[in-house]
């Protein structure tokens, strides 16, 4: 009799458990969970409930989980290049990819993009020409496809410079720059230039500001643009409200000024930023300040690549 009833206890226990890890799946895929991909792989999926329309996947190393086949809805992809910048856009077949990390990120980049199935890069720009934000554009140039390359117009003697300079010549292309408030688009995304500029004492003032909009979302692209920066684009008048924002200059007190913030109101902000970087990036202010404006932060130090994916109405 003890037995029948030991017995029935532990499956008394084993639906318990069953029914517990049930109700915690359901809830994780609707507010976020962990799942293992090939047994190696960890993939985190979120689904932000003040975005309805947005998935955010984050993850160690690009694969082909982080590929969407849905041609009509938005994908973006804050790749993790240490201390450094690269975004990648895609919206129907169509491509931009928005800086390319340091020297040393080039042939994870392209490997990146190649496990992603890109042959063309439509839009390649270098928001400034700071090895953290160009040091790839070379592999970029050497492997794929290119369509229009936008920097500013400022030059530097730097070795990585004029890697740039060389391939872009070696391939027959042309590096244009664009104008404020030049407008183009990727796929249904359309894509306007907030700020660039041929500042050559303050590389970071020279960053290409882009707002994109997708549907009813939209998306703010600041590359290393400081608080000077933020101001011009202020006094233009320009709506500069963003639901998802690519916080400025790797979190730093520089960029990210109180009025900026207030102004954009991000329910996302993606911080591109290295482990442990020497520079104390990113701010603690800066992440009090966008934290006070209710803005969810996700930073490629703790959880690597960023991936989001915008669903079309």
């Amino acid at each position: 009799m003890g037995r029948k009833m030991k017995g029935q206890s532990k499956l008394i226990i084993y639906l318990l458990s069953i029914i517990v890890v049930t109700i915690l799946s359901f809830v994780g895929i609707e507010f976020g969970t962990t799942e293992t991909v090939g047994n190696t792989i960890p993939i985190n999926i979120v689904k932000p409930e003040k975005l309805q329309n947005i998935t955010i996947k984050t993850g160690p190393n690009i694969t082909k989980d982080f590929l969407s086949e849905n041609k009509q809805n938005l994908k973006v992809y804050f790749f993790d290049v240490g201390q450094a910048d690269s975004i990648l856009v895609m919206n129907e077949e169509q491509t931009m990819l928005i800086d390319a990390g340091n020297n040393d990120d080039g042939e994870r980049l392209v490997q990146n993009l190649k496990t992603l199935g890109i042959t063309k890069v439509d839009y390649l720009i270098g928001t400034h020409p700071h090895e953290d934000h160009i040091g790839g554009l070379d592999n970029i140039i050497q492997n794929f496809e290119i369509g229009t390359i936008y920097m500013p117009k400022v030059q530097t003697n730097t070795k990585t410079f004029e890697e740039v300079l060389d391939i872009v010549k070696e391939k027959n292309l042309k590096i244009t720059t664009p104008k404020i408030e030049d407008i183009f688009t990727v796929g249904q995304a359309q894509c306007q230039v907030l700020a660039v500029d041929s500042n050559v004492k303050n590389l970071n003032l020279s960053s290409i500001v882009i707002q994109m909009k997708f549907d009813d979302i939209t998306y703010l692209f600041t590359g290393d643009s400081e608080k000077e920066v933020e101001e011009k684009i202020l006094k233009t008048g320009e709506e500069v409200k963003a639901n998802i924002l690519k916080v400025g200059h790797h979190g730093s007190d520089t960029s990210s000024g109180e009025r900026f913030i207030q102004a954009v109101a991000p329910e996302l902000s993606i911080i591109s930023v290295g482990k442990d970087n020497s520079y104390g990036h990113p701010n603690q202010e800066i992440i009090q300040r966008l934290e006070e404006k209710g803005s969810q932060i996700y930073r490629t130090d703790e959880v690597g690549n960023i991936f989001i994916e915008q669903k079309k109405n």
